[in-house]
């Protein structure tokens, strides 16, 4: 059993900030199709999901807590009639989960309505909120409309509204400029979709082709789900906006590429397209890459579902170590409003993953997993399989250990809860109680997603952030728990 004290239910793993989609397709049931593209990203944000639809005269949003299943019925998409939309699904980085941080944000401008639906997390917020505190003394604007939640999509939405009075497009060329960290912003006003990347492109934001419309999305297996077709990313730095008159594109920087590490490793989707490379295999090669790098003797390769099961599948074709499925999970325990009682927090792992002691019974074991955080569901983990009857437990991760928190919209733990900057691989073997510990290298994992060092942002591996993090923000961030969006 696990000890009485040991809380094992709050140790979710890497989280990313949100999932964004938007669609342009006059004649369509827009609101059906934002619907299921948000199905498709639900694995980006699982607290609360909202559509923004326009029919040319006036928006309507509908947002609420929870999935986005939870979210919409047949009757309310019925009732979202338009030619263009704008959905989001999120999970907190920078700002409470409540409904008011729910998004598509909405604002009255001069010229009309806007929606707007970010993903990713700002660093220089400070310097933003000083900028509209100004532009707002020197304006007519009502202080009241300053901001309307705690998160820094409702600051964006904010300047944006300020500027909006020579338009939405001309608004957008005066704020993107002045962001710094990472978005992908899907923004409209009654006739226009808009999207914008920041100029590393942390994030992965892509435009696709409807037979009678236009498609963007945070990944590809959300145009996938609509029978869109995909044309292409949107570049970093890049603004577009479609309407009548079709796609049209403007640059507001200079694209820097540093796309996210982590997306390889475990946010995307593994049948998302990332830089022209499906994701399931660059996490099939991590896993021949590992398997190269740390062997074993054992016999048999078990992932942890979901994420370490391409992985796994690569370690056992570079090892000839057989591959089996040693653990089910539950794949409908996810975020729930129903707390558990102290018995069943002590059961802890089980809700989500359960040994099958037949396969596992005897075997030396290697256990493939995406990341170690805390290390907590990790030593879960191990004690539940030697319970189960497993001879030795050998833990494999196809990444490096996780060093340094997330500024762009990753709900890493602060460094202080992290466990690899405390301890050695020995350590952290030793703390969470398996025969051995590997780590892919940081240069293995590089290599493995067929993108250079030079494109990627590596910063949770190497400290190296590819966006300068104000030092008192850095400082602060050291010591509390990020929230984005």
């Amino acid at each position: 059993m696990l000890n009485p004290g040991d809380d094992y239910s709050d140790d979710p793993g890497p989280r990313d900030a949100c999932g964004v989609f938007g669609v342009w397709a006059p004649g369509e049931d827009v609101a059906k199709l934002t619907y299921f593209g948000l199905y498709a990203l639900q694995h980006r944000g699982q607290e609360s999901a909202g559509m923004a639809v326009s029919n040319g005269e006036r928006i309507m949003v509908f947002k609420d807590m929870g999935l986005v299943s939870q979210v919409f019925n047949e009757a309310t998409l019925n009732s979202l009639k338009g030619h263009l939309s704008v959905g989001h699904c999120r999970y907190s980085t920078t700002g409470s989960s409540t409904w008011s941080n729910a998004q598509p944000t909405f604002r009255g401008t001069e010229a009309g309505g806007m929606a707007l639906a970010h993903n990713g997390n700002l660093t220089n917020t400070d310097e933003l909120e000083t900028w509209l505190a100004g532009e707002i003394a020197e304006s007519e604007v009502p202080r009241k409309d300053r901001m309307d939640s705690t998160s820094d999509t409702a600051l964006v939405s904010a300047l944006l509204s300020v500027y909006s009075g020579d338009g939405l497009k001309n608004a957008a060329m005066q704020v993107l400029p002045r962001l710094d960290g990472a978005f992908c912003l899907v923004f409209s006003n009654e006739k226009t979709l808009f999207a914008a990347r920041d100029p590393q492109g942390i994030h992965p934001l892509v435009l696709g082709r409807l037979e009678h419309g236009w498609v963007v999305a945070s990944e590809t297996a959300a145009l996938d789900i609509i029978g869109a077709t995909l044309i292409r990313e949107v570049e970093p730095g890049e603004l577009i906006w479609i309407d009548e008159s079709g796609l049209n594109s403007i640059r507001f920087a200079e694209a820097d590429p540093k796309g996210c590490l982590f997306e390889y490793v475990y946010l995307a989707r593994p049948d998302t397209l990332i830089s022209g490379r499906r994701v399931h295999a660059a996490r099939v090669e991590i896993g021949r890459t590992l398997a190269l790098e740390c062997p074993v003797d054992a016999d048999l390769v078990i992932p942890t579902p979901e994420s370490g099961t391409p992985s796994a599948i690569g370690y056992a074709e570079a090892s000839g170590i057989p591959f089996g499925l040693g653990l089910v999970k539950n794949s409908y325990v996810g975020r729930t409003f129903i707390q558990p009682s102290q018995t069943i927090r002590q059961l802890g792992i089980r809700l989500k993953l359960n040994p099958i002691r037949d396969v596992i019974e005897g075997k030396r074991l290697v256990v493939v997993d995406d990341s170690i955080v805390r290390g907590n569901t990790q030593r879960a983990l191990v004690k539940m399989l030697r319970e189960a009857g497993a001879a030795e437990v050998h833990v494999r991760i196809s990444s490096p250990p996780v060093q340094w928190p997330c500024f762009y919209g990753i709900d890493f733990a602060t460094r202080a809860e992290l466990i690899a900057p405390g301890l050695s691989t020995d350590e952290i073997c030793r703390s969470i109680g398996a025969d051995s510990l590997g780590y892919i290298s940081l240069e293995g994992l590089t290599a493995s997603t067929g993108v250079s060092g030079r494109r990627l942002c590596r910063a949770c591996f190497d400290g190296n952030y590819p966006v300068p993090i104000p030092a008192d923000r850095a400082e602060q961030m050291g010591l509390e728990r990020k929230r984005g969006c």
